[in-house]
């Protein structure tokens, strides 16, 4: 698990720029993750309000995800969708893949379709 993340500019028409929810399973709560071009991203969850910092691949491995590993900077103690609350300093890593429409894409635990979450539905483009 890196301990460490290199915040990645995305070109403004990165097809993960922009605004995506999720509604979570098993409640009736949904997630928005806003991806600034700059690396990093604001998340809503439930009660929580967080901010992180990313990197991420600028083009899909040749199985056609995405490797992002994410490091949450700023949360406001609250608990997300699950109940849970994440410290600062939590890094994630996971693979993204993107429909080829460019309105959805899932989250995976590795470059597979077995262990994902989503569909990501796009609200908006970043402005």
């Amino acid at each position: 698990m890196p301990t460490q993340v290199r915040r990645t500019p995305l070109p403004s028409k990165h097809p993960l720029v922009g605004a995506w929810r999720i509604d979570v399973p098993g409640t009736a709560c949904h997630e928005v993750y806003d991806i600034h071009a700059d690396g990093s991203m604001s998340v809503t969850s439930g009660e929580q309000s967080a901010e992180s910092e990313f990197e991420i691949d600028l083009e899909p491995s040749p199985r056609g995800f995405y490797r992002w590993v994410d490091k949450l900077v700023k949360d406001n103690g609250r608990p997300d969708c699950t109940g849970q609350v994440t410290e600062v300093g939590h890094i994630a890593v996971n693979f993204i893949i993107i429909h080829r429409s460019g309105r959805e894409f899932l989250m995976c635990e590795d470059e597979s379709l077995n262990s994902c979450i989503g569909p990501f539905k796009r609200l908006s483009e970043d402005t």
